[in-house]
């Protein structure tokens, strides 16, 4: 579905409300029960942003990304990781070719998979870092360099990764470089009795489903300009950076318990994903504003893969989760002006 150009604002505003109703409707066809999941994959595309899915199997983190890409009118790439994986077969390669008419021979480069507008990482970390490495350019930059020549990217473009916490064997994990280009860490878990049981009988039936595409590429890169346009005062961006500047050890805004647990607290890219994933957040929500409980809503995401802990955070069995809960507690909403 193609955007008109002279589309207000307002009209935009709407549109991606009574969106997300349908984007829920039919995900929900296949995804059970994980609607704050779902909700945390969509603000990321909605920012142009890419998050990582970390759950243990089972948990339908493959599916979701499938589901998502069958309701978006979107390209989609699954990429197995695994660690004989080499970076061309990430990027693409140049190949010779000859012409048969001529006889010239020529390079051709042969585009991979990441060439489209989802990719699905799948066990990311279960690749070397030289092979990790091949993403970097692509999630920053938008494009991939191969023998010196660079390539755009389909636009939008989005990494969606999935991990698995509790299998380390085999596995390697991400650098903080690379962690920290990823707007979400979105944990996904076991499911509540009701929801389990829908999925069992749904899963174990003939039934079949067909998705309706709800929204094509145009329309998402709208939405992402929208986004960046939502207002924010002084008070919600002071918010952001408190928060951030709370969980850095040895600062003078460091509290008591992220001096003891904490190694290295959240960068500057943090603080912009916390305040994009709050308008995003908005947005959705119908709200051309971003406050606070924006921030807040999607403060876990944002920085649990960007605040390291220590051993001894390790040892009393604290994660970054209980270390983002107590910094929300902490760190106060600032008072108008100040």
């Amino acid at each position: 579905m193609a955007v008109e150009t002279s589309i207000s604002d307002e009209e935009l505003l709407d549109k991606l409300g009574s969106a997300r109703e349908r984007l829920m409707r039919e995900i929900r066809k296949a995804i059970v029960g994980q609607d704050d999941v779902v909700e945390q994959v969509l603000l990321s595309l909605f920012v142009g942003g890419h998050s990582i899915i970390t759950g243990v199997p089972g948990l339908a983190k493959t599916l979701l990304v499938r589901t998502l890409a069958s309701v978006l009118d979107l390209s989609f790439k699954r990429i197995q990781f695994t660690p004989d994986l080499m970076p061309a077969d990430i990027t693409g390669t140049e190949i010779i070719e000859e012409d048969r008419a001529t006889g010239h021979r020529a390079l051709q480069f042969i585009r991979g998979p990441i060439f489209a507008n989802i990719v699905l990482a799948d066990e990311i970390n279960r690749t070397p870092p030289k092979t990790q490495a091949a993403l970097l350019e692509a999630m920053q930059e938008g494009r991939v360099t191969v023998q010196g020549v660079s390539y755009e990217l389909p636009r939008p473009f989005h990494v969606l990764a999935t991990q698995n916490p509790i299998e380390m064997e085999g596995t390697y994990p991400l650098p903080e470089a690379q962690l920290d280009r990823f707007m979400f860490n979105v944990r996904i878990s076991y499911l509540h009795e009701e929801d389990e049981v829908q999925v069992v009988k749904q899963t174990t039936s003939a039934g079949d489903y067909e998705f309706e595409r709800v929204m094509g590429a145009e329309e998402i890169i709208a939405f992402q300009r929208l986004v960046k346009q939502v207002p924010a005062s002084d008070t919600v961006a002071r918010y952001v950076v408190r928060l951030v500047n709370a969980s850095r050890p040895g600062t003078p805004a460091a509290p008591d318990f992220v001096n003891k647990w904490v190694t290295w607290g959240a960068s500057l890219r943090a603080s912009q994903f916390l305040m994009l994933g709050g308008k995003a957040r908005a947005i959705l929500r119908g709200r051309y504003n971003v406050s606070c409980e924006d921030v807040r809503a999607v403060a876990p995401a944002v920085l649990r893969h960007r605040v390291l802990l220590n051993f001894q955070a390790e040892a009393e069995k604290v994660d970054s989760d209980q270390v983002i809960r107590q910094l929300i507690a902490t760190v106060p909403e600032p008072k108008s002006g100040l």
